[in-house]
């Protein structure tokens, strides 16, 4: 079996000014030549990936923004980055210097990228984009939008290998079949069931570009993306055949021998393309605007092919895990939580010594998770942020910015796992030492947010924007908030961030409302960030299911599977209700009952501390 640790990459090193301004000066030159007026860079790949492979850093070469969410605009005599509220302190410092605006998305006064375009270009200017990291979605909106002025659409203009010199090439490391035993389903149902979806919606084919939807799909994983065990590949699925299309050459027998047993015909990954140009007139195909890419989408439009805009079926089947899943997924949180105590050990008794940095305790908690047993390495990039670092959201520490951890304050780390049981997220902020009185504050503030949420009851049909108020309400009668999602689902041994569950009381775009069902595991991840002083999230694992049934329906719980100690030392006792006690005391006891027995007796006695009563 693959073992994905060695493709584990950190983000590129930041770029000054005086890397980038050269590079853009590039790509101006180059849009010139083409008869460009703007030019712009999403930060996806070809199947339109949260996080990518070093292949599709072009938004990052060219504006020196390493963050995984960014959109960049770029004309003849400005140019602009868009960015979520996770990013903004992060891309404020790496834009310094390089000439690029920032635009803070769904901030009062910012402007859409299209009204940027709108308000800046002349009448008969032509915008250009690579079709192939941008949406359907996106591109048909972009191109409607811009006709309001007479403005056009290229959606066939890939500049990246003109301006990137040295850019590296696509990944092909080997691809793995993913055991039954893990897996919980064989391959076969899968098609099974998502063929029956395809058939009640009238479709004869469906064009499945997300990469964790196709590795879920066919019960195989890869290396192809950093954190994420995924390969480069697209699928279409007919009645009776099937397809997929990537490096051949990179298949593990057993791999090769399980799609030869499910009549899967194999393709070269770039001939997805050619396929899309020659489908049969009149088939009706179905695929999300959402999820496939906007050229792939416009060549099926040209074959005749009658294209049904709905959601993939394999979003849904696979953020609903199975039983075996779910016995998995305990398993690696156990391994996860003695991970985590170790590494709060460790910190609390070695911070006084002086030695301690962010890079370093980040390297210290990556190699313990790397140790464990069925470690398949890491989930994500450990984010490792103190004081003020822990301000900004998707802090990414680097060898300019590192700082010493000092005996006081306030130490956030956002990790997680991939294991062969599962895939884990967790988050947990911990007190260095004394504490300000506002620390303590809006540390407890923040945990009676996730304990509201984490014991949640609900009658089905509840969606998952409905409930989070509940992981907002304790900040928002201090007049304090968050500008992330309060949570998002996370796959099994696939992409740490999983479609369609999601906390957020704002849906975004068009997205239809997600009723919460038993099987789906979403995080609970409130928090405060004030910038320039300290940064507190905490973060668990829930996994949704049944808790009884009334007169009134059938209700549903959460089962928290993340196990690990919150720290006390970060709590003020009096600013919890009594009913916060209650469950913070619950959960600590089942903590130390599942976690104790994988540990030594010096390591019990010391978590038995920290998951004491208050």
């Amino acid at each position: 079996m693959t073992n994905i640790n060695h493709f584990q990459q950190k983000n590129p090193p930041f770029q000054s000014g005086n890397a980038v301004r050269p590079r853009l000066a590039a790509l101006r030159a180059v849009m010139k030549d083409r008869g460009l007026d703007a030019y712009y860079v999403p930060t996806a790949d070809y199947h339109l990936s949260e996080y990518v492979g070093e292949h599709f850093k072009f938004r990052s070469y060219l504006s020196g923004f390493t963050g995984s969410a960014g959109t960049l605009a770029v004309l003849a005599s400005k140019s602009g980055l868009w960015t979520d509220g996770r990013y903004f302190l992060q891309a404020e410092e790496q834009l310094e210097g390089t000439g690029i605006d920032l635009y803070r998305m769904q901030q009062p006064g910012v402007p859409s990228i299209e009204e940027f375009f709108l308000s800046e270009l002349p009448e008969g200017s032509r915008v250009g984009v690579d079709g192939r990291t941008v949406s359907a979605a996106d591109g048909k909106k972009m191109a409607e939008a811009l006709k309001k002025r007479n403005l056009f659409l290229d959606p066939d203009v890939s500049l990246a290998e003109e301006v990137w010199t040295d850019r590296p090439p696509l990944s092909s490391e080997k691809v793995w079949l993913y055991s039954e035993s893990y897996a919980g389903k064989p391959a076969s149902e899968k098609l099974a069931e998502l063929r029956r979806r395809m058939k009640d919606k009238g479709a004869g084919a469906h064009v499945i570009c997300a990469l964790d939807e196709i590795a879920w799909l066919f019960n195989l994983r890869g290396s192809d993306v950093s954190y994420n065990p995924v390969f480069l590949s697209y699928a279409v699925i007919e009645e009776t055949r099937a397809h997929l299309f990537t490096d051949i050459s990179r298949l593990e027998p057993e791999a090769a021998e399980s799609l030869h047993s499910l009549h899967v015909e194999l393709h070269p990954y770039e001939e997805i393309y050619v396929f899309a140009q020659n489908f049969p007139a009149g088939t009706r195909v179905l695929l999300s605007e959402k999820a496939v890419n906007y050229r792939l989408y416009t060549l099926l439009e040209k074959s005749g092919a009658v294209l049904i805009d709905g959601e993939d079926p394999a979003l849904v089947l696979k953020a609903v895990k199975n039983e075996t899943e779910i016995q998995n997924t305990r398993r690696a949180h156990i391994r996860d939580g003695v991970v985590m105590v170790r590494f709060m050990k460790w910190l609390k008794e070695n911070v006084s010594s002086g030695k301690l940095t962010e890079a370093g305790a980040a390297s210290y908690l990556d190699q313990l998770r790397r140790d464990a047993q069925n470690s398949l390495g890491l989930s994500f990039e450990t984010i490792s942020g103190y004081g003020a670092h822990g301000a900004i959201v998707h802090y990414s520490v680097t060898e300019e910015t590192d700082i010493p951890l000092q005996p006081h304050g306030l130490y956030l780390v956002d990790s997680g796992g991939q294991y062969l049981e599962g895939t884990t997220d967790i988050t947990r902020t911990f007190a260095l030492g004394p504490l300000t009185g506002e620390e303590k504050e809006h540390f407890s503030l923040v945990l009676r947010c996730m304990l509201n949420l984490m014991y949640a009851v609900f009658p089905e049909g509840v969606c998952c924007h409905n409930l989070d108020v509940l992981a907002r309400a304790p900040l928002w009668e201090h007049g304090l908030d968050f500008l992330h999602g309060t949570g998002h689902g996370v796959g099994h041994l696939l992409n740490v961030h999983e479609e369609p569950n999601r906390f957020f009381w704002k849906l975004r775009g068009n997205n239809e409302p997600v009723p919460l069902a038993p099987g789906m595991i979403t995080t609970d991840e409130p928090g405060v960030y004030l910038a320039g002083k300290h940064g507190i999230r905490l973060e668990n694992e829930l996994l949704c299911r049944e808790k009884f049934v009334t007169d009134y329906g059938k209700f549903l719980e959460f089962e928290s599977l993340t196990l690990a100690p919150i720290d006390l030392d970060a709590v003020d006792a009096s600013l919890l209700t009594d009913l916060d006690r209650q469950r913070l005391n619950a959960y600590h006891k089942r903590v130390y009952e599942l976690l104790s027995p994988e540990l030594s007796e010096d390591e019990k006695k010391w978590l038995l501390k920290y998951t004491r009563e208050i």
